[in-house]
């Protein structure tokens, strides 16, 4: 991982990160107000961003996860797998998924459509990290922390071949 790290620039720091994060869970907070939500966080990358968030949100939460993937190494495959499904009945429930990042969009894209024909309450969008420009599919998020540049990032969930979601900051890899 030290080579890995090496290669990487730096994006956002721990700190930087943790705060913004902070400001989003008040956010939530306030949106949430009085109701108990369903935080569904998407595995494996958003595990870190959905840890942080809910330790710092004051709502009640039902923690539950699910495994989609669309990507091979450093590139999106456009194939959606579920990979692992939810546990919970989430029918007239408050639900968030919580995800590392967007930029395609037909992951969340396919998702949401998922789960809204499991008839939630409502249905909110959270992410890490938004590359719009790489926007395909249309999906409204509703809490994002970063907007970022059209750069493969490593570090604070995000990996390349399962490697490097453990690096505290989120970096990224010059094109070579």
């Amino acid at each position: 991982m030290e080579d890995l790290e090496k290669k990487l620039k730096i994006m956002y720091t721990e700190e930087q990160i943790q705060n913004r994060i902070k400001e989003v869970a008040k956010k939530i907070d306030e949106d949430y107000k009085g109701k108990t939500v369903i935080i569904i966080s998407v595995l494996k990358g958003a595990i870190f961003f959905t840890v942080d968030l809910v330790k710092k949100m004051k709502t009640p939460i039902i923690l539950e996860v699910m495994q989609v993937s669309s990507y091979q190494g450093t590139q999106s495959t456009g194939n959606i797998i579920v990979k692992k499904g939810l546990d919970t009945n989430i029918e007239g429930k408050d639900v968030l998924i919580v995800e590392d990042i967007i930029d395609t969009g037909y992951t969340l894209k396919y998702l949401k459509e998922y789960l809204q024909s499991q008839n939630p309450k409502s249905l909110k969008i959270a992410v890490l990290a938004d590359k719009k420009e790489r926007r395909k599919a249309d999906v409204k998020v509703d809490y994002t922390c970063f907007e970022i540049e059209n750069k493969y990032v490593v570090g604070y969930g995000f990996d390349v071949d399962e490697i490097g979601r453990n690096i505290p900051y989120i970096g990224y890899l010059e094109e070579e």
